[in-house]
């Protein structure tokens, strides 16, 4: 049976090709053709007919003044697209659940619905009192730590006539009572990089805190957040829920192919 057809035996000139894109990916910077060959462990000649074939398919281009090669724009175009389709939601509850079992406190995930945030899932600890979340519930903007979250970093045209609305009839702290006030403890969000609540988290006597999670384009894509019951929780910045809330959304957003630093709302 011809090797092309064979869905056993695959095709031996793609895989070799791909051994190439390989050796590219993995030099981290644009290439001479004897060090794509070396790395590629085959000799130039061989290299550069692939090449030839690659540049023709958008996964390599060359730059003509330096002769180095480099991924083409369309390996760009397939690295974003698979990306765009990662099933952020199953990274995010492997994320919540190895937090759970790390600091043993309440954990969820949210995600930006079209009312706000939105919980989609949330892991309970092993101790005797815990806080529950209901799975589905639409937080504030303003007076939860995973709307704050949103409102940080979602786009301001997004958020702006949902944070007016919440000024005029939510019950909010004194200090939260004007636009400017808000826009402060929004930057402060950012600027920490977490956000956090005390005994306004929907029920009395509950403190929350929530961290963004970015994706590719540096925008947030969802929320990682940890509650408890008020005095038994710690919300200092440098203790340990928080410090492996922000290490849990770090990685994630690195999962999810963020890199530098997130996009600032307009």
């Amino acid at each position: 049976m011809n090797d092309d057809i064979d869905g056993k035996h695959g095709v031996q000139s793609l895989e070799i090709g791909m051994g190439i894109l390989r050796a590219m990916v993995n030099g981290q910077r644009s290439m001479m053709l004897k060090e794509i060959a070396a790395a590629a462990d085959m000799p130039a000649s061989k290299a550069h007919r692939y090449l030839v074939s690659l540049i023709r398919a958008g996964l390599v281009e060359q730059d003509p003044m330096s002769s180095r090669y480099d991924l083409g724009p369309f390996a760009m175009n397939i690295g974003l697209v698979a990306l765009d389709r990662l099933d952020r939601v199953r990274l995010g509850l492997a994320a919540i659940a190895e937090m759970r079992d790390e600091i043993n406190q309440t954990t969820a995930l949210a995600v930006w619905g079209d009312k706000g945030p939105v919980i989609v899932r949330w892991e309970r600890p092993r101790r005797p009192i815990t806080v529950n979340v209901i799975t589905g519930t639409v937080l504030d903007l303003l007076s939860s730590a995973t709307g704050r979250v949103f409102a940080a970093w979602m786009p301001k045209k997004t958020v702006a006539p949902m944070i007016a609305d919440e000024l005029k009839h939510a019950r909010l702290p004194p200090e939260l009572s004007t636009r400017t006030a808000v826009e402060a403890m929004l930057t402060e969000v950012r600027t920490q990089g977490f956000a956090a609540t005390g005994g306004q988290h929907k029920v009395p006597g509950v403190e929350a805190v929530a961290a963004p999670v970015f994706n590719f384009k540096n925008e947030i894509s969802m929320a990682v957040l940890v509650v408890g019951v008020q005095g038994m929780f710690d919300t200092h910045p440098d203790g340990e829920v928080v410090s492996s809330l922000k290490r849990h959304a770090e990685a994630l957003s690195v999962r999810l192919g963020a890199h530098g630093e997130p996009k600032i709302p307009t």
